[in-house]
């Protein structure tokens, strides 16, 4: 294993390497405001980040990843258009593989820019790329946004559209939910009794919820009961769209297919045909680059668009070694009412050096 000074020393001229390319270099402080965090990812953040808290701050986190503060800092103070890096420590917590690294060295490379997001995106991408050169890696992207503008385009409640994108990033429940939208699940039992009366509602109140907010709870219930379900050949073109698993130019040609049936993915396909162009211009062979319309669901919660990874797919134990996406919706959120298209990515410079050593 490469030791810290390895580490250090490997991340520093990657860094630098960016900062050869115009990026500012920032440190965001490694506590981090917890309330943030939680409004953004929920509460299920603290299972995986090491929380404390002090009289005058409150609860504060150890800084589970660059992205979020750097965000922030930007719509606080940035100038238009801005590159950014960094390198440091980030903190995950681990309760089920002890052999993954609950504390690691990353660098990263941000852009905020108007311009052109197709050519970001291969920027970013492509540099990334250069910097992996060399090591035995697979490089993996999608878009997230092809998916969601798919949810938005649904003939159903706005109420179901709004619970299928917000369960996008946790798979299991996004498949459990369009199962039951579309009648293949039937209601539980405990369900079916409360929408016809005959479950008692007058149970002592011990919880945070009042009457209210239970009845509430139920009148949506009743209203979701009463919403027709999806229609079968609208839940096979959403299954259509997860199982795209091509190198770009079929995978285009797949998307392509589908927008004919479902005219509300165009312009989200118009745009990894933009991006499957400013990519070839960086010299990325995308002939041979994969594209698959699920990848980054169930690790990229910020992202809402272009998803990248590169994973040593000769060594399954180890986590991705690069990765990074669009996050245009993050600098709206955290903007205080601006916004600006954001993308960026991420390495692990000491599994980099791993890679490097292995036999």
């Amino acid at each position: 294993m490469p030791t810290r000074s390895e580490t250090l020393t490997r991340a520093a001229s990657l860094r630098a390497m960016f900062e050869a390319k115009g990026a500012a270099l920032v440190e965001p402080p490694i506590l981090q405001p917890a309330t943030t965090l939680l409004e953004l990812y929920g509460e299920d953040m603290r299972a995986r980040a090491y929380v404390t808290s002090d009289a005058l701050r409150g609860e504060q986190m150890l800084r589970p990843d660059f992205t979020v503060p750097v965000v922030q800092m930007h719509m606080a103070e940035g100038a238009e258009p801005a590159r950014y890096t960094y390198s440091g420590e980030v903190f995950r917590r681990q309760e089920e593989d002890p052999d993954r690294a609950n504390e690691y060295i990353q660098v990263g490379y941000e852009v905020f820019d108007r311009a052109d997001p197709a050519a970001a995106d291969a920027e970013v991408f492509a540099l990334i790329a250069e910097a992996l050169r060399g090591l035995p890696l697979r490089a993996v992207t999608g878009d997230i946004g092809v998916l969601m503008a798919a949810v938005e385009g649904l003939q159903t409640s706005a109420r179901r559209r709004h619970a299928l994108m917000r369960h996008i990033w946790r798979p299991r429940r996004f498949r459990a939910l369009l199962d039951r939208f579309s009648g293949r699940t039937p209601m539980p039992p405990s369900r079916a009794a409360l929408l016809a009366g005959q479950a008692s509602n007058d149970a002592p109140l011990i919880g945070l919820r009042s009457r209210a907010d239970i009845e509430e709870r139920i009148a949506a219930l009743q209203e979701d009961a009463a919403t027709p379900p999806l229609s079968g050949r609208e839940v096979e073109q959403i299954e259509a769209l997860l199982e795209v698993r091509e190198v770009m130019p079929h995978a285009l040609s797949q998307l392509h297919d589908l927008a004919v049936d479902m005219p509300d993915i165009a312009p989200a396909v118009a745009r990894v045909t933009a991006r499957e162009a400013a990519l070839r211009a960086r010299g990325v062979d995308t002939d041979n680059l994969m594209f698959e319309a699920s990848y980054g669901r169930s690790s990229m919660e910020y992202y809402d668009g272009f998803v990248f990874g590169f994973r040593a797919e000769a060594r399954a134990d180890l986590p991705t070694i690069a990765s990074g996406g669009r996050y245009d919706a993050l600098t709206r959120r955290l903007g205080q009412g601006r916004e600006i298209p954001a993308v960026g990515g991420v390495m692990r410079p000491g599994l980099m050096l791993v890679l490097e050593g292995a036999p």
